[in-house]
């Protein structure tokens, strides 16, 4: 007993012994990396010597005596922050992520070769303007100091990363910053999956209706019906035939379905204000990483000075103020991509059909390297249309037939893409109207951009917008065949064809990623939407004062009332309220009561302290899921989050769609009230065995918990407590404070998506205007700057964004000061 004893002791002993060693080494090895603010670094590549304030948040304030050496040090403090970061993203648009990563992003590597987004960018540095190659060389430059300073002072090898993903860091270089633009392009686009999932729901449905249903248009205009996608393209195998190829989603460039761009932005003039200047708010939303996208930081360029949200990588502020105007984007949803069915020529598969016959593939050997694992050579493929994307991927198989092949159409694909000059030109602009003007150059991704100036404000959509024949065969809604004519891209439209709203009489201006147009094809602008609700939570708000203030717009944006529950529950329990006779305590039936109860007294409000909005969301869950389930088969699992257009549908009715509500495989013909109970009894009992019985005690904010996850080492046991951030947060889907739910998995309402950006800005006193970031501005996980905006962000509150000198200089916290040799 006593050697056991003492083996006992000796053995733990060692393992603390190792452990403590262990968290040494970890930490020596890490905090090397971290940088220090307070120095002077002599650089070469500048015209004079810069200055880097950063603030008590992080935030750095960049003085110089030239906009080229601004530009330096903003790419200096990018890559003293965000290294790892930028060495992910310009590596996923290289598609080189498996020479660090092995096999398990070789399908991720196979898509952005084969769409060739590098190369493109390459292309697209000469179409730039004089003064945004002048900014990305200088920015490039300003990076290259900082690896430069890294290796020369062995500083951690720059990010904690680099010591697990070991690889050569090559030059930043002007290409790289244009190939983010175009990968955030590819992030924020969805049409691609939305034409694919049509046409697969279509093989499945005969009745148009139901079609309508499942894929509902946005109110507004009618739409002329579309033919089946089993008539468009014959011989398609089915709508239930999967083909994913094993993408893993820490590094698929492709948001899921319902997570690809969305934001608010809103404005309001002089009219409608009680300063009696403008004010804006503006909060896009993105995929929760650590650390965030976004980058704050100040500028001060030869216009005056700009501050803003930065992506690490991208020398511009893509949303924020400068002393003249401030701007805010929100995704436009613009449709611009299009799948074209390619037909093979029999006799030589290396050709493909045209209107004028056969043609060859355009075609291009490119070799992936891969970690511990043979190179990998495709044969990059393109046509008229566009790349040739392999049937393994987006479900393709599914709606291709025989012979045939797949290609996108896809305006970011462009080699004259000057978005990178727009926005340069608009951190440049001194009023509305020249940042209206300087925006015609931006090609993708599609944004409405909302700007005011001190005297007027505007919203409007930028980008290029494809133009399509009137006589498509269908409409962009689906593949179509891309031999036929009419099918084809007939170049772009003018940017005057571009929807845009100037000082409106009403006085106010905005966009949840709602239907902002309702014009007839092919100047729609889209058939799908990022938003039918939190549009009409906004008008309300809106219109529920005659003035607003700075306060009253943070409050709009942190605002959690679903009009979503509001609408849908009166409709979907119409029969059940206070319905039934008593039921003893632990019976389903009392359960189901007490739930009721609670949801009848709700108003609606998405607080994470309450139980009524995870009772609700369990609920609508598991209602949508028996609607469809039984009609879709597999493909229901690719409708993962509800859409409240088709529970109203169904519940009203509309063309016949209560069909949905009778299960077609059962003998009895069931209600629309019989699934209501049915699905509320399916949830109450997800929730008894998920967080017990207690309906009173739930929390909202413990199942909808904000997954702020570090991309790589957040997988990582033990390490991932600390690269990770989780936060119980309110909202939910349909919510202005936006935290959209993951829809998957054992803990579906994680809150994966919303704003990891919120601006407000009142030009009657700039200087006020407030921002903040989800995370913070370190992505080096033992900083405290990892995760300190974060807290203040789950509070719903905010920074100054103040562009006064001296009071950045009264309150920095460290200046490193960039010295030219």
């Amino acid at each position: 007993m006593v050697l056991i004893f003492r083996t006992l002791v000796w053995l733990t002993t060692a393992f603390l012994v190792l452990g403590t060693f262990g968290a040494v080494t970890v930490y020596y090895l890490a905090s090397g990396s971290l940088p220090d603010y307070e120095k002077k670094i002599p650089v070469s590549g500048l015209t004079a010597d810069v200055e880097i304030l950063r603030d008590n948040s992080g935030v750095p304030h960049i003085f110089s005596s030239s906009d080229r050496d601004a530009f330096f040090g903003l790419g200096y403090a990018h890559a003293q922050d965000r290294l790892w970061q930028m060495t992910l993203m310009r590596r996923t648009a290289q598609g080189r992520l498996s020479e660090l990563f092995g096999t398990r992003t070789v399908e991720t590597d196979k898509l952005l070769r084969r769409l060739d987004l590098y190369p493109r960018a390459v292309q697209s540095v000469e179409a730039q303007d004089a003064r945004t190659r002048d900014a990305l060389e200088s920015y490039a430059a300003g990076v290259n100091a900082r690896i430069s300073e890294i290796n020369r002072d062995s500083l951690g090898r720059g990010a904690p990363e680099f010591f697990v993903f070991n690889a050569p860091l090559a030059p930043w270089q002007p290409a790289d910053s244009l190939a983010l633009i175009k990968l955030m392009a590819l992030q924020l686009s969805s049409h691609l999956g939305e034409e694919v999932l049509r046409a697969r729901a279509s093989l499945l449905l005969p009745d148009e209706n139901r079609l309508s249903d499942l894929l509902p248009d946005m109110p507004g205009q009618g739409v002329a019906a579309l033919p089946e996608y089993a008539a468009l393209v014959p011989n398609v195998a089915g709508g239930t035939q999967f083909a994913q190829s094993g993408q893993d989603p820490m590094f698929w460039p492709v948001a899921p379905r319902g997570l690809a761009g969305a934001s608010n932005a809103w404005a309001a003039d002089d009219t409608r204000s009680a300063t009696g200047s403008t004010l804006m708010a503006n909060d896009p939303h993105l995929q929760f990483t650590a650390p965030a996208t976004w980058y704050l930081a100040r500028l001060q360029l030869s216009s005056g000075g700009v501050i803003g949200a930065t992506i690490p990588g991208i020398p511009a502020i893509m949303a924020g103020r400068s002393s003249n105007i401030a701007w805010g984007l929100t995704s436009s949803y613009l449709d611009d991509q299009d799948l074209f069915i390619e037909e093979l020529n029999p006799d030589n598969r290396e050709e493909y059909r045209t209107p004028d016959g056969y043609k060859p593939f355009v075609t291009r050997r490119s070799i992936i390297e891969i970690r511990d694992a043979e190179p990998v050579t495709l044969t990059l493929r393109w046509t008229d249309n566009g790349p040739v994307l392999p049937g393994t991927q987006f479900d393709l198989a599914a709606v291709t037939p025989p012979n045939h092949v797949a290609a996108l159409g896809w305006t970011a694909l462009s080699t004259r893409d000057t978005s990178m000059s727009a926005a340069i030109g608009l951190m440049y602009a001194a009023s509305v109207e020249e940042a209206l003007e300087v925006s015609k150059t931006y090609v993708a991704p599609s944004q409405n951009l909302t700007v005011i100036d001190g005297e007027g404000i505007a919203m409007k959509m930028i980008g290029a917008m494809p133009r399509r024949d009137a006589a498509h065969q269908s409409q962009g809604r689906m593949p179509s065949l891309g031999w036929r004519p009419e099918n084809r891209w007939q170049g772009l439209f003018p940017d005057d064809a571009n929807p845009v709203f100037i000082d409106p009489t009403g006085g106010i201006v905005g966009n949840t990623n709602n239907k902002i147009v309702d014009r007839p094809f092919p100047l729609h602008v889209s058939y799908d939407w990022g938003d039918s609700q939190r549009v009409m939570r906004w008008q309300g708000l809106m219109q529920g004062r005659e003035v607003h203030t700075r306060d009253s717009f943070i409050e709009a944006q942190l605002d959690t009332v679903s009009i979503t529950a509001r609408s849908l529950l009166p409709l979907i329990g119409a029969d059940l309220w206070f319905t039934g006779a008593a039921a003893p305590e632990g019976t389903p039936e009392r359960l189901r009561q007490r739930a009721l109860d609670l949801l009848a007294n709700w108003n609606g409000e998405m607080n994470e302290h309450m139980p009524e909005p995870l009772i609700y969301s369990a609920w609508l869950r598991a209602l949508q899921d028996r609607l469809i389930r039984d009609d879709l088969g597999p493909l229901a699992s690719e409708f993962t989050r509800v859409e409240p257009l088709f529970i109203e549908r169904v519940y009203r009715d509309v063309d016949g769609a209560s069909a949905w509500c009778n299960v077609i495989r059962s003998a009895v013909e069931e209600t629309c009230t019989d699934i209501a109970r049915l699905a509320l009894d399916d949830a109450l009992i997800w929730i008894s065995e998920t967080y017990g019985t207690a309906l009173e005690s739930l929390r909202w904010g413990d199942a909808h918990q904000a997954t702020h996850d570090h991309p790589v080492l957040g997988a990582v046991p033990i390490l991932r407590y600390f690269v990770n951030i989780r936060q119980s947060t309110s909202g939910g889907d349909h919510t202005l404070m936006r935290g959209r739910a993951s829809g998957e998995g054992p803990n579906p309402f994680l809150n994966v998506h919303g704003a990891t950006y919120r601006g407000v800005y009142d030009f009657a006193d700039p200087d006020s205007s407030v921002f903040i970031l989800s995370t913070g501005q370190s992505g080096h996980f033992l900083s405290r700057h990892y995760d300190d905006l974060g807290t203040l962000w789950r509070r719903g509150e905010y920074i100054p964004m103040s562009l006064d000198a001296d009071l950045a200089r009264a309150a920095s916290v460290g200046v490193t000061r960039l010295v030219r040799e």
